[in-house]
């Protein structure tokens, strides 16, 4: 149907990867910390600033699992246990420093986010296969 993700002419190696995600980690944790009085001051802010501390959840993730990649090889999976729970762990306690609503929303929207980065990292990791040809005449 499309271009797959193995196929991409734009994906970068996982060390600059891993670098990338350390970067977005520490300028997303860095704006809800220098911008936290503001986006706790209204109900719409501290909705928005659960969403941007999943966004946290997303690249620490990424930044973990990239690590993990380089150090232990390509097939090395993120588990659920220790890292992505130490992920969501870390978001939250994040988005509770700005509000303790925010907390709620950055656990729901990092469930969401992680539920498509599952749905992405099936369909990147797996070929499709052709269809098998089926008969459906039966012979007399």
């Amino acid at each position: 149907m499309g271009i797959s993700y193995k196929e991409s002419e734009f994906r970068v190696s996982t060390t600059a990867s891993f670098g990338l995600a350390i970067l977005c980690t520490v300028l997303v944790f860095s704006g809800l910390q220098m911008y936290k009085t503001h986006l706790g001051s209204t109900r719409l802010m501290t909705l928005v600033a659960g969403y941007i501390a999943s966004w946290l959840f997303i690249f620490m993730l990424t930044a973990l699992s990239n690590l993990e990649n380089i150090m232990f090889g390509k097939g090395f999976q993120a588990r659920v246990v220790p890292e992505v729970a130490m992920c969501l762990v870390l978001a939250c306690c994040a988005a509770g420093m700005v509000h303790r609503v925010s907390v709620t929303v950055c656990l729901l929207c990092s469930i969401v986010g992680l539920f498509y980065l599952n749905k992405m990292s099936q369909s990147a990791s797996t070929t499709p296969s052709a269809p098998a040809m089926v008969n459906s005449k039966k012979k007399k």
